[in-house]
């Protein structure tokens, strides 16, 4: 079975839409075959998930820093749990058990697991998909900021397509089926050098 890497927050942001697109992601993903690998934690969108996925009858591997396991009040009732001796430990355990990498709304620790996902990407350190859950239009402004660094020069129009982008779970599961984007050419300018 493939895992699917969810990053989202320890917090469950104000609109319960947030919540609901959780435990829809979770039901699908256990029913069409995915077992869910994320943060560890038992709280926030990140134990929404996690209990939906384990209520669906699924398989969840959490893994949690050794420092946060007691802030983010670990989930001890994971298939497997994981517990690495840093963030850089748990972000690569993270890359190398997924299949496929997915984040939902979520705070600063979202975004910098998201962009550190697409950047290991544009420097061919993997080649698995990447999409966002675009739940009441969350990561509009990160889109358009990914847009801006491409009319500014600073991303290539390719990479751009690095990112998926969907707006319901059933949308995102069909995005990440989609094949793989070709091997990318550099991703700097031979004339910058």
């Amino acid at each position: 079975m493939p895992n699917l890497c969810v990053y989202c927050g320890s917090s469950s942001g104000f609109h319960p839409d947030y919540q609901h697109a959780a435990v829809e992601l979770a039901q699908l993903m256990v029913a069409q075959g995915w077992n869910l690998v994320y943060g560890g934690g038992s709280i926030g969108v990140m134990g929404i998930m996690a209990d939906a996925v384990i209520a669906a009858g699924g398989k969840v591997i959490g893994i949690i820093p050794e420092f946060l396991a007691t802030r983010e009040v670990m989930k001890d009732n994971c298939t497997e749990l994981f517990v690495t001796d840093s963030m850089h430990s748990r972000k690569r355990q993270m890359m190398e058990l997924s299949d496929a990498f997915v984040a939902l709304p979520g705070g600063y620790g979202t975004l910098e697991e998201l962009l550190e996902t697409i950047t290991w990407k544009q420097l061919g350190l993997h080649n698995k998909p990447i999409a966002v859950l675009n739940t009441r239009q969350f990561f509009t402004p990160l889109i358009g900021q990914i847009d801006h660094l491409v009319t500014e020069g600073f991303v290539r129009p390719e990479h751009r397509l690095l990112l998926r982008i969907a707006t319901t779970p059933v949308d995102l599961l069909e995005q990440l089926s989609l094949p793989a984007e070709p091997p990318l050419k550099k991703w700097f300018n031979t004339q910058e050098i």
